[in-house]
């Protein structure tokens, strides 16, 4: 009987410790992208990027964080061909390209107590509008990153997404006005941004 009660007693423990660690604070977040897509030549495209996300403390040192991003993307500069039917002849420039996605994020945070938090995880990314340079819609990705907290609800961050899906429609790059492109061409995103946490429990 002794044994029972002492097992309540340490389940009881354990479950008001775990309780007392979990905490859920929602939040927004912005920035600035520096985006290109792979092996098409270009140069690195300024934009921007804003969210929402909910922050899941599950313990001293993990935090599941789901993020909801609208992000603009793309390139610069890439060598571009197309035909032109008003002329009647292929022109070859080079142009900027914008893709802008919807981004759903599930992000893992390892926090350690210097007040740095490193970030990685999966997303999915569905393309907002139609654009006929692109090869799909919809785009999966990994990000990488680290955060440092400046107050105990703002965020410095900085992030890296590698892109593993083909979304650029190859037909209309040109490398030197040949046909001696890589048709696997990928995003690569670059952001640094801030992010702001609510304390729901503040009185």
């Amino acid at each position: 009987m002794r044994k029972i009660i002492l097992l309540i007693a340490l389940l009881a423990m354990g479950i008001s410790a775990a309780q007392a660690q979990v905490s859920f604070k929602p939040g927004i977040r912005a920035g600035a992208n520096f985006s290109k897509i792979t092996q098409t030549n270009s140069d690195f495209k300024t934009d921007f990027y804003v969210g929402v996300f909910g922050e899941l403390n599950l313990g001293r040192f993990y935090t599941m964080q789901p993020e909801i991003n609208y992000t603009r993307q793309g390139a610069s500069n890439i060598s571009m061909q197309y035909y032109d039917y008003q002329t009647q002849v292929n022109v070859y420039e080079k142009r900027d390209l914008t893709i802008s996605y919807v981004s759903l994020s599930l992000i893992n945070k390892l926090n350690l107590p210097s007040g740095f938090n490193f970030h990685i995880g999966p997303t999915i990314d569905i393309e907002t509008d139609a654009n006929r340079y692109s090869n799909s819609e919809v785009d999966l990705a990994f990000v990488f990153g680290f955060g440092y907290n400046v107050t105990n609800n703002l965020t410095f961050e900085a992030r890296i997404k590698k892109g593993i899906i083909d979304v650029f429609e190859s037909d209309y790059f040109y490398h030197n006005h040949y046909n001696d492109y890589n048709d696997y061409n990928t995003n690569l995103l670059f952001q640094i941004g801030l992010s702001y946490t609510f304390d729901l429990n503040k009185q």
